[in-house]
Parts: structure tokens; sequence; C-alpha cells
């Protein structure tokens, strides 16, 4: 798909409630670990950047990971994945990005807003999440 039927859309991965002083990253496309970051008392972490969309919606972007045709996510590294080579943790937090409704979409694109999908960082069992984690929330805000 030409780049210029592409449009550049802002968004913003909260992670909630993270276990504390766990390094958190963005993966970039060479999976190294990108905006590294970690709380120090559960605070949340944010992560910005921004993707590219084009007609489906299709997204495209140094952030975004696909599977099969249709699934397209994001890799939140937790631990060693995010640079922490003496971290416990060697783990990965997948964000789908695919299911973004168009209405989202459009309006971040008219509007300049961004789409914020807020996670919970910690699992049922007090570590860190990890596989695929749903959203708590999706909305647009402010940049």
């Amino acid at each position: 798909m030409p780049w210029t039927d592409q449009r550049p859309i802002n968004l913003r991965i909260v992670v909630e409630r993270p276990v504390a002083g766990v390094l958190h990253s963005l993966q970039a496309k060479d999976e190294s670990p990108l905006d590294p970051k970690s709380s120090r008392k559960g605070e949340p972490l944010v992560f910005d950047f921004q993707v590219r969309v084009g007609a489906g919606p299709k997204f495209f972007g140094d952030q975004v990971r696909r599977e099969g045709p249709l699934r397209r996510f994001v890799y939140i590294c937790v631990g060693q994945y995010a640079g922490d080579a003496s971290s416990p943790w060697s783990r990965r937090m997948k964000i789908d990005i695919h299911d973004i409704g168009n209405d989202l979409l459009d309006r971040a694109a008219d509007g300049g807003g961004v789409i914020e999908t807020t996670v919970s960082g910690t699992d049922k069992d007090g570590t860190p999440a990890c596989a695929t984690v749903r959203p708590t929330r999706r909305r647009i805000v402010e940049r």
C-alpha cells in the first residue's frame, strides 16, 4: 500500500499497576528495547508512538507486529526483554491494535488526538503481565 494512502495516527499505551521496579519498554523493529522505564511504586507507565493506517484498516509502523492476515499488535517488553539483564522476568505483553474501531481512528486523524489504550501491568498472581493483555479502556485524549 503506497505511503500516500496511509495516515499517521498517534497511539499511547498506559500500563496501569506495573510491578514496581521492573523495567518495561516498547519493542523496536529490530526487537531491541525502545523507551525503557520502570515504576518506583506502581505508578502508571506511558508509551507514546505513531503508526500509519491504511484502508481496511491496515496498520504499519516500526512497533507494529503481525500475526496472520489480520492481527496487528504492539509488544511491551518486560524485564530482560526490556534491557534489564538482572531481572528474573523475560516477558512480553501483546497488545492488539487491529481491533481499534474506525470511529476512534477517524477522530484521531481528524482532530489530532491520541488513541490511548490502558492495560493492567500485573497478573492475578502478582507477577508482571504477559502474553495477550486485553485493554481495560480505549479512548481519545488530547495531545
